[in-house]
């Protein structure tokens, strides 16, 4: 017997980009701002989760990886 499966729509929700509404790039002194687009983990969201366009999330992933090598947000975070 085969079974037909049915492919479910997902429907995007496209949110304002939270650099382009401030108007400002992510940094990687600002420990606030980045720190939010970082799971409880220490894993960085992707652009569908966190809602950033293209171009802020490519900087924004760079400004992390940069406070993650100089020691200001950790590598992994480990569950207690």
């Amino acid at each position: 017997m085969i079974r037909k499966t049915r492919r479910v729509k997902r429907i995007r929700r496209f949110r304002e980009c939270f650099y382009c509404k401030i108007g400002v790039w992510p940094d990687y002194k600002d420990i606030d701002s980045i720190g939010k687009f970082v799971t409880e983990r220490g894993k960085i969201e992707n652009r569908l989760v966190s809602g950033i366009c293209q171009k802020h999330q490519k900087f924004l992933m760079i400004s992390i990886k940069r406070a993650r090598f100089l020691g200001l947000l950790p590598f992994i975070v480990r569950p207690s």
